[in-house]
């Protein structure tokens, strides 16, 4: 099977948010190597710097309008291979755990809130600080760090004392791996890549913020899953509907596979948001482990069915 068969069917794939999010990163990646090693050797690098103003978050508000969509493709940008190599472990590392807790959706709409929070931070500080004002006509940013670190935060603030074994050093708890790292960004935002640096601390905030919320019942990410519904019903074939004659005299709709839309659309009644919130509360202070195998299941549910 060819690679363009095995990238397709990863995104066909339904429930296959974390590896379609690595695959795009990489994909991005590999191109953006081919255009500049291409561009360079041809026309000159020039024309590859052009390329990469279009798709990288510029802190200058007025280029930033011209280019409002460069506050999404940043975060799916890197240039240096350890940069993607540590983001992309990172985001499998934490997604696995989000993903598996909160459901695919609730791990998109981390990794999207997390890059956007980290990208209107970065362009805040850039014009309203007065130790970047300097710096601001020119700077850039790109990475998905602040998605990353959304996904990390949110995990350990879900999960405190999930356990990690790291090389060289054991098991430790993921809350103390995301305070590390928090510290390092805070540590590095007056730093050579404090723009990077200020749009992780963004994204930590989300995470955080996102699974507070959410614990009280609030799902920060439904504007997300709505705009993504939206635009998923507009590309989906509606089936064609027939009227059959049912030998009781009344008339039901059915789908031209044949099944009833009433049969269809029945499904197991999902848990209530009460459940959840008592279930994650537990999770936070006991961990995923002290569930029961009922709890674990309305968990699992209520991430399939949101």
């Amino acid at each position: 099977m060819s690679i363009i068969e095995d990238i397709k069917d990863t995104f066909r794939q339904p429930n296959n948010t974390l590896k379609q999010l690595i695959l795009i990163n990489v994909v991005v990646f590999v191109v953006l190597i081919v255009a500049r090693l291409v561009l360079t050797l041809t026309v000159g690098p020039h024309l590859y710097n052009l390329l990469m103003s279009y798709i990288a978050l510029p802190s200058y508000p007025a280029s930033l309008l011209v280019r409002p969509w460069t506050l999404i493709t940043y975060f799916f940008t890197h240039e240096g291979f350890l940069h993607i190599l540590f983001n992309m472990l990172n985001l499998y590392w934490f997604g696995q755990l989000i993903r598996e807790y909160l459901g695919d959706k609730r791990l998109l709409s981390l990794y999207i809130l997390g890059g956007l929070a980290g990208g209107v931070l970065f362009v805040l500080f850039f014009n309203f600080i007065p130790y970047f004002a300097d710096r601001a006509l020119g700077a850039s940013m790109i990475g998905a760090s602040a998605c990353v670190l959304a996904i990390v935060v949110a995990a350990a603030t879900l999960l405190p004392n999930f356990t990690f074994s790291l090389i060289l050093i054991g098991p430790v708890k993921i809350k103390y791996i995301a305070l590390f790292l928090v510290i390092l960004s805070m540590s590095g935002a007056v730093g050579d890549n404090a723009g990077g640096n200020i749009a992780h601390l963004g994204g930590a905030l989300i995470g955080w913020v996102f699974i507070k919320q959410l614990q009280r019942g609030s799902d920060m990410g439904r504007p997300i899953h709505a705009t993504f519904g939206f635009f998923g019903n507009l590309l989906k074939r509606k089936p064609k509907l027939k009227v059959t004659h049912r030998g009781g005299g009344g008339f039901s709709r059915r789908s031209t596979n044949g099944t009833s839309s009433a049969a269809a659309a029945s499904y197991p009644g999902k848990p209530s948001q009460h459940e959840i919130d008592r279930i994650l509360d537990k999770i936070s202070s006991s961990g995923y482990e002290s569930l029961s195998k009922e709890e674990k299941q309305k968990l699992f549910q209520a991430s399939q069915k949101d």
